[in-house]
């Protein structure tokens, strides 16, 4: 069974589903509004689990009652949670987001108690394999991957400056088009490989600045896209880490992106092994 550490950030998501979502300076009413456990961090961390891999995150909640909202669905998952802490200064973080019919999205992020994490939060070891993401501060991330004894995989999401160290030290960069077009060259510099999300039109793999890979999600009615990239990160490791080949992790990994758009919310969506094996025999 895969083994993983996930290092992120843990949110509560306020989602409004809208008739559309609004121009700049305008109001939209009719929405419904949810509330869903997010971050990025929580959710490739149940990504993952519901994927079949054993489980542990490390970050940080306030002193609140929306830390136990943030943190339920990890825990019906089995996530191994001793590795996060309570912030008494900072509330958690939260996530207000808008979705239209189409399952476009606009989202903004009040980062909170994961904001507060520092470089002493992390444990001297760590013993890969390793998923980071940057909604935590990028000194920890970075802190994080030169500690990792073992694989590293690092969704550069949202995309921020980061040093060449971090680059290079990545076996594996996770980028979507956007992500791919701030950081450019610098992704292939490190000589890991390097997965770029298309969309609906998939994903594609490099290996040393060359294409090695390339897939297409199988054709879902989309509902939220929330949590695909998420559900595809978590994937991706998990299929790479059981020595799939690259254009069968491509294609679990697009599978279960696919699914996780066919439902509301990010952590509610996300789909188990059983789900993503069944939409991939057709």
């Amino acid at each position: 069974m895969t083994r993983l550490t996930v290092i992120g950030s843990i949110n509560l998501d306020i989602v409004a589903t809208a008739p559309r979502l609004p121009l700049a300076g305008e109001t939209v009413t009719g929405a419904a509004l949810a509330r869903h456990p997010g971050g990025k961090g929580a959710n490739q961390a149940l990504a993952a689990a519901r994927l079949g891999a054993t489980v542990s995150l490390i970050g940080r909640v306030g002193a609140d009652a929306m830390a136990d909202e943030a943190l339920a669905s990890l825990r019906a998952g089995a996530v191994d949670l001793t590795g996060v802490r309570v912030d008494r200064e900072r509330a958690t973080g939260v996530a207000l987001i808008a979705v239209d019919p189409t399952g476009e999205n606009q989202i903004v992020v009040a980062a909170g108690a994961n904001h507060g994490m520092g470089v002493g939060d992390l444990p001297a070891r760590i013993e890969g394999p390793l998923i980071l993401q940057l909604e935590l501060p990028v000194a920890v991330v970075e802190a994080a991957a030169a500690r990792a004894e073992g694989f590293v995989a690092v969704n550069l999401a949202p995309a921020a400056p980061v040093s060449e160290a971090l680059l290079g030290r990545a076996d594996l960069l996770i980028v979507n088009e956007g992500e791919a077009a701030f950081y450019g060259d610098a992704l292939h510099a490190g000589g890991g490989r390097v997965v770029v999300t298309l969309g609906a039109a998939g994903a594609v793999m490099f290996e040393k600045g060359r294409e090695v890979a390339r897939a297409a999600p199988p054709r879902v009615e989309v509902v939220d896209a929330t949590g695909a990239g998420d559900a595809f990160v978590g994937a991706i490791v998990v299929a790479l880490r059981e020595r799939l080949a690259p254009d069968a992790a491509l294609a679990f990994a697009c599978a279960a992106g696919a699914l996780a758009a066919t439902r509301p919310g990010a952590q509610p969506s996300l789909p188990s092994r059983a789900e993503v094996e069944a939409l991939l025999l057709g």
